[in-house]
């Protein structure tokens, strides 16, 4: 078993959360967040999209980037975790990510009419984590 993929996909796991927790805390602290691509990421990351059921995407982004690092992790580290059912969980998981990351990219395209690097990014990272899923799969 190559550490390689799992590499991958808990470094992303890691730049996700990263990512995420940097959203929430701009948010929390109403400081304006920084477009390197010069669109407003404020109007992207306050938007009424922001929130599902009432839950702010960001924490449900720490949540699932903690849960695939320490999958992940368990499951190189501790094989005997790696069960086929748990495994098609957390893939399944995986994808979900990416479906719900290309809905909100939709929404940012398309609704919002702007887009937030950060988000953008988070996207990115959703996608190689699910590569990665994948490949480890």
């Amino acid at each position: 078993m190559t550490a390689f993929p799992y590499v991958i996909v808990i470094a992303a796991a890691c730049a996700g959360f990263f990512i995420a927790w940097n959203i929430r805390r701009k948010k929390q602290t109403q400081e304006h967040f920084v477009c390197p691509i010069g669109f407003d990421c404020d109007a992207v990351v306050r938007s009424k999209y922001s929130r599902v059921m009432g839950i702010p995407v960001e924490i449900g982004g720490m949540l699932y980037y903690t849960l695939i690092a320490v999958s992940y992790t368990l499951f190189y580290f501790a094989p005997v975790f790696l069960s086929p059912d748990l495994s098609l969980a957390v893939l399944a998981t995986s994808g979900g990510a990416v479906l719900f990351s290309l809905y909100l990219t939709g929404v940012q395209m398309f609704a919002l009419k702007e887009w937030c690097t950060w988000c953008l990014a988070s996207a990115f990272m959703c996608a190689i984590i699910f590569a990665g899923a994948l490949w480890i799969a």
